[in-house]
């Protein structure tokens, strides 16, 4: 069993970490309740910007274990922030390609969605995964990003795995909007620092303190190598152990799933008191 050292919280993905699909991961309540029993703050962190904070709450009581919206962080919501931190809200506007994980968090932080009849000049364009994704669309976004809008992408994740296999992501629509305007998007999703950075400060733990738990290599582990903070990856998702020797970074952990952790975190809370 391997063993933790200076826990202070965790960032944690949920795809894959805490469920599939609709199928909670085993062990998911005693997890949540060994955090708790701890003391240990954590913030759920995902790259998946097509649902909301709320939606997320919901789902987790629905599998059984109550958290509060501050403890959720989506790449939309990250991308709100960052935006928000940089442009004045009230006078900005922004077309979004996405669905109302993207556009909310805007709409919250008091910007101005532009729509695909607006004739006015959009100063932003931000996209995110939209499975309602049209030509016309495209067409919009694009001509904002060659009259000079800031092109932002919620994350770019090329594919999305799903059931019926890997599907066009995010990053796959960010690629075909840099192809026609010659215009690379700034990314918030890991693996890209920005999201966990703002995990960070919602965390209020000292970086050496945080351990990012997730199930993908590219992106939640290479994030948290890219943000200086250890990881843990679990093999219930994605990426395999055997993956990492094609690397030049790694993981500090590699564990089988939850279960294993919430056990090393009880070994952790012995030998602390």
């Amino acid at each position: 069993m391997q063993v933790f050292t200076n826990i202070g919280g965790f960032i944690i993905d949920m795809d894959g970490v805490l469920w599939h699909g609709d199928q909670a991961q085993p062990g998911l309540s005693e997890f949540f309740q060994i955090l708790r029993d701890l003391n240990l703050p954590f913030v759920l962190a995902t790259n998946n910007a097509s649902i909301t904070a709320e939606q997320y709450v919901n789902k987790l009581a629905y599998m059984g274990v109550e958290i509060a919206l501050k403890d959720i962080l989506t790449s939309g919501m990250a991308t709100a922030l960052y935006l928000s931190e940089r442009y004045q809200p009230a006078t900005t506007r922004v077309f979004v390609i996405g669905s109302q994980g993207a556009s909310q968090p805007l709409l919250d932080k008091g910007f101005i969605l532009a729509d695909q009849q607006d004739t006015e000049a959009a100063q932003l364009v931000v996209c995110g995964l939209d499975k309602a994704l049209t030509w016309d669309k495209l067409c919009m976004a694009a001509l904002h990003i060659q009259a000079g809008a800031g092109f932002y992408g919620t994350n770019s994740d090329v594919t999305l795995p799903t059931e019926r296999g890997f599907l066009p992501g995010n990053g796959a629509t960010l690629a075909a909007l840099t192809a026609a305007t010659g215009v690379k998007p700034t990314t918030i999703g890991k693996p890209a620092p920005i999201i966990y950075q703002q995990a960070l400060a919602l965390l209020g733990v000292a970086a050496e303190q945080v351990v990012a738990i997730g199930d993908r290599l590219d992106t939640d582990i290479l994030g948290a190598v890219q943000t200086g903070i250890r990881s843990v990856l679990v093999l219930s998702g994605i990426s395999q152990a055997s993956d990492i020797e094609a690397l030049d970074y790694s993981p500090t952990w590699v564990m089988q799933d939850i279960q294993e952790i919430t056990q090393a975190l009880a070994i952790h809370h012995r030998k602390q008191v």
